[in-house]
């Protein structure tokens, strides 16, 4: 059997999978089985941050195989510990849990604020405000945290203490805080997998200033916007934001799996010996990646990601079978006149690899595309779309 073939006979049907072999990658190109060269504009859906096969990142990575590939939390590790201290550093935040995976980091925020809730307040303060078209994770708990019902179908009964409330309605998050005995606000910058819609200021300033006044822990979902994605090292930093929880995954691993849930003032002492773990979380050669990943997000190269993020978007405003481009840096969500599913077809014919997200093409390219390659993907995006 081929690899389709075994594919198809041996993993799970959980995903639609595009139908391409993939076998290696180098940049911002990776090649198929049968040769064909592709621009990849989804970087293993915002995880590969700089690129296929980067050689610091390779490096990092493997001087640490070389020396632990994995402990436990039992032990201390340098990588673990550095890895911490780089993200307490560029955020201000005080504590970090590593965990896999950007679910696993909102589940391990969700227990934090309840059991904040509980010792702050009372035990039926359990309660999280999310948004309608914010999307948390797959497991449990993260999806009843997704405001999205159509993940929800086959899973009820939900996982309870989620009040949802729609984005950009302040009234309506006002009075979901008044009425329900609430821990946290949960909440993105940008709804990734909503459709790429940024929260507007207003809005976001107004959330934080409603749990505040309520006294509710700001928790903010970084998971796909983190990284330097957006031009910021986390995309709440522009607006001010002081966040009690911060959740972070996909690019902070640069192509390994990595979950971080980060702790200000009020959460940093909340979990306690025995009340959350991970066996696989702070991997030292994971953090070692990591590690690198956090160390590169210099002010510099984040003001190439917005020059670069504006670039492409500019390059196809008001093109013909474009209807409008949202999202900040490389973070694009493009809507467009033909059906998504049918550009990101044509697109693949052309050599080039993108993603959807509701009714839009999402673009979240390596953050090290060159120049010369975003205009490669957007005279072939313009093309496709105005067939």
């Amino acid at each position: 059997m081929n690899v389709k073939e075994k594919d198809k006979a041996y993993i799970a049907g959980t995903y639609s999978r595009f139908p391409v072999v993939l076998t290696h990658g180098k940049g911002s190109y990776v090649w198929d089985e049968d040769g064909r060269r592709y621009l990849d504009l989804g970087s293993g859906i915002g995880v590969n941050i700089f690129g296929y096969a980067d050689e610091e990142w390779t490096a990092a990575v493997t001087a640490e195989l070389g020396k632990l590939a994995h402990t436990s939390n039992l032990y201390h590790t340098s990588p673990c510990a550095e890895l911490a201290e780089a993200l307490v550093r560029a955020t201000g935040l005080k504590k970090v849990f590593f965990c896999n995976s950007g679910a696993e980091a909102n589940e391990c925020a969700i227990k934090t604020a309840r059991k904040w809730g509980e010792e702050h307040k009372s035990p039926e303060y359990y309660n999280i405000i999310t948004l309608k078209g914010g999307f948390h994770g797959r497991t449990l708990a993260a999806l009843a945290a997704t405001g999205q019902e159509e993940y929800h179908k086959d899973f009820l009964p939900l996982t309870p203490g989620f009040v949802t409330v729609d984005p950009e309605d302040a009234e309506g998050l006002e009075c979901a805080a008044s009425e329900h005995k609430c821990a946290a606000v949960m909440l993105e910058t940008i709804q990734g997998e909503g459709g790429v819609v940024p929260l507007s200021e207003r809005f976001l300033l107004a959330a934080a200033d409603v749990a505040k006044r309520h006294e509710l822990l700001l928790i903010v979902d970084e998971v796909q916007t983190g990284m330097g994605r957006t031009g910021a090292f986390y995309s709440y930093m522009p607006f001010g934001l002081s966040p009690d929880i911060v959740t972070s995954a996909k690019g902070l691993g640069g192509g390994l799996p990595i979950g971080a849930t980060l702790f200000g003032e009020r959460t940093a002492e909340v979990l306690t010996p025995g009340t959350h773990g991970s066996t696989f979380g702070g991997n030292p050669a994971v953090c070692a990646g990591a590690l690198n990943v956090v160390g590169r997000l210099t002010p510099e190269f984040l003001a190439e990601v917005s020059r670069k993020g504006e670039k492409l978007a500019s390059a196809l405003r008001g093109a013909e079978g474009i209807r409008s481009v949202t999202g900040r840096g490389l973070m694009l969500g493009v809507l467009t006149e033909k059906p998504a599913g049918d550009v990101l077809s044509a697109l693949r014919g052309e050599g080039v690899l993108a993603l959807k997200a509701k009714d839009k093409v999402r673009l979240l390219p390596p953050l090290t595309i060159s120049d010369e390659e975003i205009s490669l993907a957007a005279d072939v995006i313009r093309k496709v779309c105005a067939k």
